[in-house]
């Protein structure tokens, strides 16, 4: 005989997804604020206020954007978790969100339970480059040389723990060398040593090096993505350099507060999805040699769980924290 405590259950559950639909159909029906983890004018601050411009014409009003900078990302991070799960604030997170909880030694927030998978939006490799001078022809020529004398070689990265030092520690383990890291104060900073030949090489995302690049101030051995990237059509990858299976992307994504209803989680899909076919969106996704996604909220949930497992054993054994 069926409970009365379980037909609350089932009465409780589809009023929630009564709700939801009701909330979906008329969303947004408030203005919708996008926290940005970093400062403006960097390349997440521009991908969310172009997105933004795009959700604009569907939504009929333009989306706010909150720039909320520091600590990697925890402090916006854990303003959208104290948030109401409207769909109303939102956060478009780049490729260290779910790496925080290895990095930092407490996070003031669930880097899972407390948040909903909306969507990953776009992704870019990192490019190993070295200048024009330089004897490496290839990053083959590279590894080699580090294999011969470890701790001899270095790379330029900008900073502690963001993308392109995860991208140099992930190279040191999967080809067992050493090639040591070298903080800079950003990418650009890392690109100028290796011009004036401070350093043999850096590492760098591709909408930092591709102008390098193509002025031929320095020369692009590999990029970090699985596959080639269209702008850099002839480059070969790190995979295909020596070290199969390597894949490294910068990628950004939106999240939302836990507990959102799953309509309005899937309307938001939907409308940045069509987003990324704005011809502006796909102008400044080509100027940070991207590529649009459009996932579903399931299948980015999955790909973040996997980030986590795939890079918290090279953390360990890099020894990242923060500083």
């Amino acid at each position: 005989m069926t409970s009365l405590k379980t037909i609350g259950r089932a009465v409780a559950a589809a009023a929630i997804i009564l709700a939801g639909s009701a909330q979906a159909e008329n969303f947004p029906s408030k203005p919708v604020h996008i926290l940005v983890p970093y400062a403006a004018g960097g390349a997440v601050d521009v991908l969310a206020r172009t997105l933004g411009q795009a959700l604009a014409k569907t939504w009929g009003q333009q989306p706010v954007i909150e720039n909320r900078p520091g600590a990697g990302g925890v402090i916006a991070s854990q303003a959208l978790a104290q948030a109401a799960p409207d769909g109303t604030t939102l956060i478009l997170v780049a490729s260290g969100h779910p790496l925080n909880q290895f990095i930092y030694p407490s996070l003031p927030y669930d880097t899972f339970k407390d948040f909903t998978a909306i969507t990953e939006v776009a992704s870019s490799p990192l490019a190993i480059v070295v200048s024009k001078t330089s004897p490496y022809k290839t990053l083959a020529d590279v590894l080699a040389a580090a294999s011969k004398e470890p701790d001899k070689l270095s790379y330029g990265m900008s900073g502690n723990g963001t993308s392109a030092h995860l991208a140099g520690e992930l190279l040191n383990y999967m080809a067992k060398v050493k090639i040591v890291a070298i903080p800079y104060k950003g990418g650009a900073p890392a690109l100028s040593a290796v011009i004036a030949g401070d350093i043999p090489l850096s590492i760098n995302p591709l909408a930092e090096a591709i102008g390098q690049i193509d002025g031929g101030a320095v020369r692009a051995l590999a990029v970090t993505s699985a596959e080639r990237s269209k702008a850099l059509r002839d480059v070969p990858t790190v995979a295909e350099s020596g070290v199969p299976g390597y894949d490294v992307s910068v990628w950004w994504g939106f999240l939302g507060p836990a507990r959102m209803a799953p309509d309005v989680v899937a309307k938001l899909q939907a409308d940045l999805r069509a987003a990324l076919q704005d011809p502006t969106v796909q102008a400044t996704l080509d100027k940070l040699g991207a590529a649009p996604i459009g996932n579903t909220a399931s299948e980015f949930d999955a790909y973040m769980h996997a980030e986590a497992a795939k890079w918290e054993p090279v953390l360990k054994a890099a020894g990242i924290k923060a500083q």
